[in-house]
């Protein structure tokens, strides 16, 4: 491996103690990295660290604490950590080759923050609530009553074989049949244990690889149930959530990353096209709340019609004032107001006056106004594909283009695309093919129709705010993305192909999970939350720009937080919020005519199914399930005997329960009086 694969780390740490102690806990994680790199030794470390930064008194000690839980983080995440010359060098793992080896490194990784999370007070007294018996509707339940025993089942799907030449469809639905039932509301419980739905989703998100957070935006979830089976026992749980706003792949597979788009312009131009550009510019600038701009002289309603390289000169700087305004007196309180508050288009108009929207409405009115001048010189009013095509061979032209499609992008991606964050089965279905399952049933027509209730008069934050009135988009959601855990090997999502005509849809169309390439995304999610804490903390001490938690000042408060504490320490922000792992990228378009309603050149989605008959859809996606996946599965004894294991029985050996973390007497599966 060649040697510039190393990084320098050089913290800004102002006392030579301090700059001492990094060097030398590098060397304690160096000394690890060399023989052993296991969780213990390199929690050993941290701890020792920790232990010593606590204790000191200087001034620079939050500094030294953040830079070595970043450095231990790195060490724990598969970094080599190396000392030459009191010179601190980190590189990132080697690129892997075997795909099981690959699966097995990243699962350390993430088991490390979810074994810690597990092993938080707050975690354990919500696990042991969860387990522990309570009387519901004469009988003692638990979460045990919806795990289903899996020697049970094993013993159903035996039987079962013996039918696979002929009614084997009749037998298997008897065993296996799954539903989809949805948590609508915090309070809504299940009728079997009386057990808050959402409660019963969140132990069960326990058990995975990867820790449990929340995530910001619209969130739906959802639970796959088995109604063949005493207490509807859970097969698996699915969340759909706000999407990630730039993802490469997807984009492009989409046809509106700013590239793609532009080849598709210049190569096709025409002139719906063309108006489209017109229309969405216009509905843009319509959509900006004004009245304080006007009063205040920064421009005209003139201006708004025929704009000047003067007034886009001054909504620029007044766009720069009110943003440091803003982070000069903004108090997360003042931005939390509840919409009861105020009647009518109040609320908003007083959200719209903030010096944050202030700032946004005046940025986003210099762009769009920029735009309508390049557009009004190219068309002259009448846009046509021949006018198009010259604009778009012009540096000023293309770039108009994209700030147009960058706005249709922000107005449909957050209520027409979901992420699919939490995916997969509960044992015993894992075996099973349970994962493919949930997967399909998170494209069934009944997720469209729920989503769609769900948010049917959600008025939009960001677009309410920049406008001074409520504004309600349509959420009809058509497409779904999501990623592998892993960036090898097979997955969950590989070939799922749904027959739209099982669906009541044409016999030449399906659903599928489209594989769209590997993605290498930035976050936080390799830092453990003790490290994020230490970061922040700096953040939040110094005299830089403050981060406010403040929805509208920009995506992932926490990744900006963190990403200012490494500036603030000199280190290479860009390097270390690399997950430095590849994930497959998949995506699953639920129309026809996606790329065009995504920008909003199509008015109507055209689905590849019907979705006003989502639960006989969701019965239809279980029984191909059953034929294209279970039907096969069942004919392997090592798949029967893995169903068989999780038994529901002392010693519980289920392996739908949440692994503890520190030694507790175990809750029995069933009370002896129930």
């Amino acid at each position: 491996m060649p040697d510039n694969t190393w990084t320098t780390l050089e913290p800004s740490l102002p006392s030579k103690a301090s700059q001492d102690a990094f060097v030398e806990h590098a060397r304690a994680l160096a000394k690890v990295c060399r023989r052993e790199r296991t969780e213990e030794a390199i929690e050993k470390a941290r701890s020792a660290f920790v232990a010593e930064v606590t204790a000191c008194r200087r001034s620079d000690r939050q500094a030294l604490l953040a830079a070595g839980l970043v450095m231990t983080d790195l060490a724990t995440q598969g970094w080599t950590v190396r000392v030459r010359s009191e010179r601190v060098e980190v590189k990132p793992p080697d690129p892997v080759t075997d795909p099981l080896a690959e699966k097995a490194r990243v699962r350390r990784q993430e088991l490390v923050k979810r074994n810690a999370q597990l092993r938080q007070p707050s975690v354990q007294r919500f696990l042991e609530s969860m387990e522990r018996q309570r009387l519901h509707d004469g009988g003692y339940v638990s979460i045990y009553s919806l795990m289903r025993d899996g020697r049970d089942l094993a013993k159903g799907l035996r039987e079962a074989r013996t039918h696979l030449n002929n009614g084997w469809a009749d037998a298997l639905s008897k065993l296996v049949d799954p539903y989809l039932q949805f948590v609508t509301s915090e309070n809504a419980a299940c009728e079997f244990t009386g057990l808050r739905l959402m409660d019963v989703w969140r132990y069960f998100r326990h058990t995975w690889t990867n820790q449990y957070t929340s995530v910001p935006g619209r969130t739906m979830v959802f639970l796959v149930r088995d109604r063949a089976a005493a207490n509807h026992p859970v097969m698996g749980i699915g969340a759909l959530s706000s999407p990630i706003m730039q993802i490469r792949e997807r984009d492009s597979w989409i046809g509106w990353h700013p590239e793609t788009f532009l080849d598709r312009v210049r190569t096709a131009p025409t002139r719906e096209l063309a108006k489209w550009l017109v229309d969405t510019l216009d509905a843009a600038i319509d959509e900006i709340y004004v009245a304080d701009l006007i009063e205040d002289g920064i421009l005209s309603t003139r201006d708004l019609k025929i704009p000047s390289l003067a007034v886009i000169e001054r909504l620029h700087k007044e766009s720069t004032e009110a943003r440091k305004k803003h982070h000069r007196f903004a108090r997360s309180r003042d931005h939390k107001q509840k919409r009861s508050a105020l009647p009518g288009d109040e609320y908003w108009i007083v959200k719209a006056r903030t010096h944050l929207f202030r700032s946004k409405r005046a940025l986003a009115l210099s762009t769009y106004l920029r735009a309508r001048m390049v557009l009004y010189e190219a068309f002259g009013g009448k846009p046509t594909a021949e006018k198009l095509a010259t604009l778009a061979k012009t540096g000023y032209g293309s770039d108009a283009i994209r700030r147009v499609l960058k706005k249709a992008k922000a107005d449909r991606v957050g209520i027409a695309v979901a992420d699919i964050s939490v995916c997969g089965a509960v044992q015993p279905y894992n075996a099973l093919l349970g994962g493919k399952l949930t997967a399909m049933m998170a494209a069934s027509p009944e997720v469209v129709h729920q989503y769609r209730r769900r948010y049917a008069h959600a008025e939009s934050e960001i677009a309410s705010s920049m406008a001074g009135r409520p504004i309600v988009r349509a959420s009809k959601l058509v497409l779904l993305g999501t990623t592998s855990l892993y960036g090898v090997g097979s997955s969950q999502y590989n070939r799922i192909k749904i027959p739209a005509e099982r669906l009541g849809g044409n016999a030449e169309d399906v659903i599928r999970y489209e594989e769209l390439g590997r993605s290498e995304a930035f976050g936080t999610s390799q830092y453990s939350e003790e490290t994020v804490d230490a970061l922040v903390d700096l953040v939040q001490q110094s005299d830089a720009q403050r981060v406010n938690s403040i929805f509208g000042e920009g995506v992932s408060p926490k990744l900006r937080k963190v990403r200012q504490a490494l500036d603030l320490l000199n280190l290479p922000s860009g390097m270390l919020l690399r997950h430095h792992r590849q994930r497959v990228v998949y995506a699953v378009s639920l129309i026809k005519n996606l790329g065009d309603y995504l920008i909003g050149a199509a008015k109507r989605p055209e689905y590849v199914v019907p979705v006003n008959e989502g639960v006989a859809a969701t019965v239809a996606i279980g029984a191909w399930w059953r034929e294209r996946w279970l039907r096969n599965r069942i004919t392997s004894d090592d798949v029967l005997d893995e169903v068989e294991r999780h038994t529901s029985v002392r010693p519980i050996t289920h392996g739908a329960r949440v692994p503890h973390q520190r030694s507790a007497p175990q809750q029995p599966m069933y009370s002896d009086l129930s």
